[in-house]
């Protein structure tokens, strides 16, 4: 998988902000382009992160929420996650929320620790770009910038059970897919996400 050093991801996250405020287009798994995947990243120099505040409300290019968690993933990805059940109420809340926010949860309530969970969100520019800059900065995330977005993953092994876990997100027209999981990263999910939502 392409990684770019954080200079380079960050260099492109502040300029893709600063283009998005003249431009209708904005920056855009692991549960990779597919399947759960990672990288490091390095550089010689950090520019500082942007600090504009989130608009008040959807821009022209925001893209729409969607509503439906098994019409987001492809034929290819739901045979890989099998029989594993979607949203239990065990797990707490899902489905859509509230704000319109869309939470997908397919885990098995047996299980100890084999799930995936999704939050699609409404998050703006200026927002997503200092939490995505503070990961990067922080937390060692890899990011790059597939389909039109910024995407951002890292794994590491689950600190009770010899499986490894992972967050992936992507970022792309005012919407966030935020993918936490453990043991369960089936190959193309958060792509399938991306291509349900924004056709590309």
């Amino acid at each position: 998988m392409e990684t770019r050093s954080v200079a380079v991801v960050l260099a492109a996250l502040s300029l893709a902000a600063a283009l998005t405020a003249c431009s209708p287009t904005a920056p855009g798994s692991s549960p990779t382009g597919g399947g759960a995947t990672s990288g490091s990243t390095s550089g010689s120099s950090t520019p500082t992160p942007q600090k504009t505040s989130p608009s008040p409300s959807p821009s022209a290019t925001s893209a729409a929420l969607p509503a439906d968690c098994k019409a987001l993933l492809s034929a290819d990805v739901l045979s890989q996650l099998g029989d594993t059940p979607l949203n239990s109420p065990v797990f707490g809340p899902s489905g859509v929320q509230s704000d319109g926010s869309l939470i997908c949860i397919w885990a098995d309530p047996k299980a100890d620790t084999t799930s995936i969970t999704t939050t699609i969100s409404r998050k703006y520019r200026g927002e997503a770009l200092d939490m995505l800059n503070g990961l990067v900065k922080t937390e060692g995330f890899s990011c790059y910038t597939p389909a039109q977005g910024t995407r951002c993953e890292k794994e590491w092994p689950d600190p009770t059970y010899p499986v490894t876990d992972g967050r992936t997100l992507f970022w792309r027209d005012d919407v966030l897919i935020d993918t936490r999981y453990s043991n369960l990263a089936p190959a193309g999910y958060t792509s399938s996400i991306v291509a349900s939502i924004f056709g590309s």
